[in-house]
């Protein structure tokens, strides 16, 4: 039997329950047995929203080491859930900073983001780095970062579905007239991790 355990996790506003609902239904169409966890957390006011993918367990909750994967939107917010991985997971993160409001009032500091991918890489090396904003700005637009990081976890082939499967589902959550940014996003994503990893 398959198990995977998949994080995603960033801050409201940036697509990750949608990124989450077209994996979960992508993986039970194929016919796998799926559980899905999510945390809130002012997910209206850009506070943390993370969402588990579980395939083939009873329940949806990441422990500590037990992500095969983490997806993050969010560099800071995946350096805080860089504990659920173990050294043989797959860790991808988007660069793209938003600056907490406590930064932008003075009351708190945030790392360069070199400082903060150094300091996942301590905890896996296996990580790769991506700008989802810009390739999705450069593919038409930015509100579908969230479907390049799509395209990226697809492109490590973790998951016991092809990428088409993905893309099939992503049509359908899209609106009509989204369809083909989406899918260009996506294919930005997937492209640049595939080009990533034949350097290694």
């Amino acid at each position: 039997m398959i198990k995977k355990k998949i994080v995603l996790t960033g801050i409201g506003g940036q697509g990750i329950i949608l990124a989450s609902t077209i994996l979960g239904h992508a993986l039970t169409r194929e016919g796998y047995d799926v559980r899905i966890s999510e945390v809130h957390g002012m997910a209206q006011r850009g506070g943390e929203v993370r969402s588990t993918i579980a395939i083939g367990y009873h329940g949806a909750i990441a422990g500590r080491g037990e992500a095969d994967v983490i997806l993050g939107f969010e560099p800071s917010e995946t350096y805080k859930v860089v504990h659920l991985a173990s050294k043989d997971s797959w860790i991808i993160t988007n660069t793209h900073r938003i600056v907490p409001t406590t930064v932008s009032l003075g009351k708190s500091e945030y790392p360069p983001t070199e400082e903060i991918l150094a300091a996942i890489r301590e905890v896996n090396s296996n990580l790769i780095a991506l700008d989802a904003n810009r390739m999705a700005r450069e593919a038409g637009n930015e509100i579908t970062a969230n479907v390049v990081m799509l395209g990226a976890l697809s492109a490590i082939e973790v998951l016991p579905i092809t990428r088409e499967a993905i893309l099939e589902e992503t049509k359908n959550r899209v609106p009509p007239k989204a369809v083909e940014v989406n899918l260009r996003s996506f294919e930005a994503g997937y492209g640049y991790i595939k080009n990533e990893l034949g350097k290694r």
